[in-house]
């Protein structure tokens, strides 16, 4: 699926001068400029199959997997949502009409995904169908895009209130709720799937929020969650991933093939993990293997 652009009825305006301005200097390559590229990169921002090994702990009276917290991950989306407000209030309508760094979305598509998003996932926490169809999601975030600056800005806000509000009520944080697709998952991971969605999207709208922005232990947590995504992926070889900020490893792929160590800085490997950085943009990483001149490992499309 491909999200079409704003209709024909929309301005289409040329970049204007104000806050965003990396579009041309970031333009992504690769995996982000496919066709495909759109489903695959919203795709990465959280993968929706639960872990393989689930550890437990208590916390608040429930059972819940340890790198979860829920209460701290809603503090932490707050803290997110605010930071998303405040740079968003600085676009104007002008800048909504131009492209994020989605394939054929502009930034308006991002925002009205975000907020679509949040009433999506109250359904799940409230035990109704993430959305109706995804005819009806795409309808509903292509009719949502073009609306002025002030009409996404209360959109963002009320929506993330709802989120909030159903996050407060009681709860028994490990019950399985329902997603997209048939795939199911602990409700204690909501908040963090809606942590990511908030997070990466901000980047993906290019008005100078970068993934060397992102708190690091929000960097630490995706890593590891999109390393396990790709475990055990077959056209995949042996990956180890080392964090040239703290030494933090993760191991990835499957079993076949010559094992390769990917190293950088966290935001870089990130980046690689999440599709949200791309050729030259990755130099930064370096790549060990008993094969001269080897490169990064292929991720396959979602």
């Amino acid at each position: 699926m491909r999200v079409a652009a704003p209709g024909a009825g929309s301005l289409q305006p040329s970049r204007v001068s104000g806050p965003p301005t990396n579009a041309a200097n970031r333009r992504r390559e690769g995996s982000l400029t496919t066709k495909d590229a759109l489903p695959q990169a919203i795709a990465r921002t959280f993968d929706l199959r639960p872990p393989k090994v689930t550890f437990t702990r208590s916390s608040g009276g429930t059972i819940v997997d340890p790198m979860i917290d829920p209460l701290r991950d809603l503090a932490a989306l707050h803290d997110a949502t605010e930071r998303l407000l405040s740079e968003v209030s600085s676009l104007n309508n002008a800048h909504l009409l131009e492209p994020s760094r989605l394939p054929g979305w502009s930034r308006g598509h991002v925002l009205a995904h975000l907020s679509r998003n949040a009433d999506a996932l109250v359904n799940v926490l409230e035990g109704r169908p993430m959305y109706e169809s995804a005819e009806a999601r795409d309808r509903d975030i292509a009719r949502d895009a073009p609306r002025p600056l002030a009409d996404q800005l209360a959109d963002l806000r009320d929506s993330a209130a709802r989120v909030r509000a159903v996050g407060a009520l009681p709860a028994d944080w490990n019950r399985r709720v329902a997603l997209r697709n048939g795939v199911t998952d602990s409700a204690s991971r909501v908040p963090f799937r809606r942590l990511v969605e908030v997070e990466l999207h901000h980047v993906d709208l290019d008005i100078g929020y970068e993934l060397e922005k992102l708190p690091a232990e929000f960097t630490a947590r995706e890593i590891a969650f999109l390393t396990e995504r790709f475990s055990g992926h077959p056209d995949i070889p042996p990956v180890r991933v080392v964090s040239a900020d703290d030494g933090s490893e993760w191991s990835t792929g499957g079993t076949a093939g010559e094992p390769v160590t990917v190293g950088g800085p966290s935001p870089v490997l990130l980046g690689w993990l999440a599709g949200r950085r791309a050729g030259a943009e990755l130099a930064e990483l370096t790549v060990h293997t008993n094969t001269a001149g080897a490169g990064l490992p292929a991720l396959p499309p979602l």
